[in-house]
């Protein structure tokens, strides 16, 4: 009978998956797990790296020569970084393991005094088996706590040395996670030596670049035309990126964000942010963080939107902020990064989605930490700050957008 309900069973299963299979073809198609989805991704952005740089026209910019060095540098930095966090968690697991040897050490001499004790107690009684005791033929009570006492000693020896035997297999164990970890260790460093080197080879030819390519890249940098084309490169990306990460929504629609052209009362000295976002879990949208932002790297305002460039008299479309090399680019809210390579006029970028059709971008890094597909949270690291792309000063290009638009951040932000 149970045979007969679980063949009914298995039909009705096989029926049920049938009908699935009909009704939605499409869905079943596209289950695919979250890597297949990352690598997905990645290819689609990669295809629409490739077809904004066949589209940029048969003249040259002599940046591009940079693009090589600055991607190895940054594939490099980002290796060392990788490395370090690597190097922290193994760290953790070796101070983990220190502590429980430690632990276990304590109990094993703990059980060997207290075996210790047991048995020298057992040598000051004597050695007597059960039969003797009996044939002693003493007092039936007295006779009766010797039997119990005897048993219990027995039992209590068992118990200890069963421990101290786990205990110790457990200090054996706990000894070759420690030397595997150490080895782990030294793999690490050994794996940062080298990168180190490569860091160091890959600087030193984007140094011998930089020197032979200066002047060409300064006189560029003064062509608004140039520029100009940067700009709309780099908007025609974003709307493709829109594109391919909007997805259909019931809710009402974002009200769009009124683009501040205000720039006449940037002409005073400019000011500098000090204060970065910090690690924050928020769930609220992007819309509603307006006013409340931080900037993502410290340093002094020398471009804001809206004002002309001192290079070729084009208008900022977000803000270029001075800040030492090295320094590290903070994700202003929670997103996912939709972009994260090199492009011509902004070097190392990083573009980090929203949601509501908002965006952010960050510029001109020396390297970029995250990758495309990873999602990230208000005050993650992204990137460090560079100046690669041909910029003559260290700093940080930042924007919003939204819908493609570009956004005055600093009607977005709480500069302190």
């Amino acid at each position: 009978m149970g045979y007969i309900w679980r063949a009914c069973e298995v039909k009705r299963l096989a029926a049920a998956l049938l009908c699935c299979s009909l009704i939605f073809p499409v869905a079943a198609a596209t289950d695919v797990s979250p890597k297949n989805e990352l690598s997905e991704l990645r290819d689609r952005i990669m295809s629409l790296q490739k077809e904004a740089e066949s589209a940029e026209g048969a003249k040259a910019d002599a940046s591009d020569a940079l693009k090589h060095s600055e991607q190895a540098i940054s594939a490099a930095n980002r290796k060392l970084y990788e490395l370090a966090q690597q190097q922290q968690e193994v760290k953790g697991e070796v101070s983990h393991l220190q502590q429980d040897s430690a632990k276990t050490k304590s109990r094993i001499d703990e059980q060997r005094a207290q075996l210790g004790q047991l048995l020298t107690r057992l040598y000051l009684h004597g050695q007597h088996d059960y039969l003797e005791i009996i044939l002693n033929q003493q007092d039936p009570n007295r006779l009766v706590r010797h039997l119990r006492y005897y048993a219990d000693i027995s039992r209590a020896r068992a118990t200890l040395i069963q421990n101290l035997r786990g205990n110790l297999k457990q200090l054996r164990g706990l000894t070759e996670a420690g030397q595997k970890k150490a080895e782990e260790l030294e793999r690490i460093k050994s794996e940062q030596d080298a990168q180190k080197k490569q860091l160091e080879k890959e600087q030193i030819a984007r140094k011998a670049l930089l020197i032979k390519l200066n002047k060409k890249i300064a006189a560029q940098r003064h062509e608004i035309g140039k520029l100009q084309n940067d700009e709309k490169r780099l908007t025609r990306l974003i709307e493709k990126l829109s594109k391919m990460a909007a997805k259909p929504t019931r809710s009402k629609k974002a009200q769009a964000p009124e683009v501040s052209r205000s720039a006449e009362r940037e002409s005073q000295s400019p000011e500098s942010n000090t204060v970065v976002p910090t690690p924050e879990d928020s769930g609220s949208p992007f819309q509603q963080l307006k006013g409340k932002l931080h900037l993502p790297i410290k340093g002094a305002l020398a471009g804001r939107f809206g004002s002309p460039r001192e290079d070729s008299g084009a208008t900022w479309k977000g803000l270029f902020i001075r800040s030492p090399a090295g320094q590290p680019v903070k994700a202003v809210a929670g997103g996912q990064v939709v972009f994260s390579d090199w492009l011509r006029g902004f070097g190392n970028i990083i573009i980090i989605d929203h949601g509501g059709n908002f965006m952010s971008l960050y510029g001109n890094n020396e390297t970029l930490y995250k990758q495309a597909g990873e999602n990230v949270k208000m005050g993650d690291t992204v990137a460090s700050v560079g100046n690669s792309g041909g910029i003559p000063d260290s700093g940080l290009y930042f924007e919003l957008r939204y819908q493609s638009k570009p956004l005055d951040p600093m009607a977005w932000v709480a500069l302190k």
